[in-house]
């Protein structure tokens, strides 16, 4: 997928600290379908047919289609991407003198993280209608490793007014190793430091990542930064 950045390229974590569980093995599935509209999916499924890869499976397949906002209320990603090509095949008969492009839909996942307790998928989405610039995103989806079950930013981090001071002061060190000088006033349009929605694992820490327009101008595209383990180890409920 061209629009993925290379932030997924972390290598995945495992580790174990009882020998009785067995953790959930992933394979990758390509939705080979051909759309008029330019549509690719790649993304991971856990194997096998147990109550987690099951429980695994069906929050990853509702949070992609959470995020690329459907047509029509659907929990299958098939009918996702049938509407999507539906939509643009209605444009292209409404407005057929128009020379726009042809639509795209890209959607790819990668295991960032995965360990006894907690699984990171992080999520890329790309929707092209026409226009200047199609929109883009970025999700972390942070799983319960032995149930599947989607954790909350509260289930993660123990005192989140604390660790909101220690991401602040990790989020301004990150931006002195820049090369561009930006400084802490280049972002947040002028309101305070807030978390991002998206706080995942990786290999190096915890990831904290603003999507395009969240917090800068479109020209500034992804903004995140890590906190390494060793500094903010005592903030976390699971790792």
């Amino acid at each position: 997928m061209k629009r993925i950045i290379s932030f997924f390229a972390f290598l995945i974590v495992l580790t174990s600290c009882n020998s009785e569980f067995k953790p959930a093995t992933f394979e990758t599935i390509d939705v080979d379908v051909a759309y008029d509209a330019q549509i690719s999916a790649t993304y991971s499924k856990a194997k096998g047919t147990s109550e987690l890869s099951h429980t695994i499976n069906t929050n990853v397949e509702n949070a992609i289609i959470k995020a690329l906002s459907p047509l029509e209320n659907t929990d299958d990603l098939k009918d996702v991407l049938k509407a999507f090509n539906t939509e643009y095949l209605d444009f292209k008969n409404e407005f057929s003198e128009e020379s726009e492009p042809a639509w795209e839909l890209q959607i790819e996942t990668e295991l960032t993280y995965q360990s006894a307790e907690v699984l990171t998928i992080a999520i890329s989405t790309y929707e092209f209608k026409g226009g200047a610039h199609g929109s883009d995103q970025i999700q972390f989806l942070n799983l319960d490793a032995k149930t599947g079950k989607v954790l909350s930013r509260n289930e993660i981090i123990k005192d989140i007014e604390s660790f909101k001071a220690l991401a602040q002061q990790a989020f301004v060190n990150s931006l002195s190793n820049k090369k561009d000088n930006l400084k802490m006033e280049d972002f947040f349009f002028g309101e305070p430091f807030h978390l991002p929605e998206n706080i995942g694992f990786s290999e190096d820490g915890l990831v904290l990542l603003y999507n395009v327009y969240e917090v800068a101008s479109y020209d500034q595209g992804y903004t995140e930064f890590v906190i390494p383990f060793s500094e903010c180890e005592s903030y976390l409920k699971v790792h």
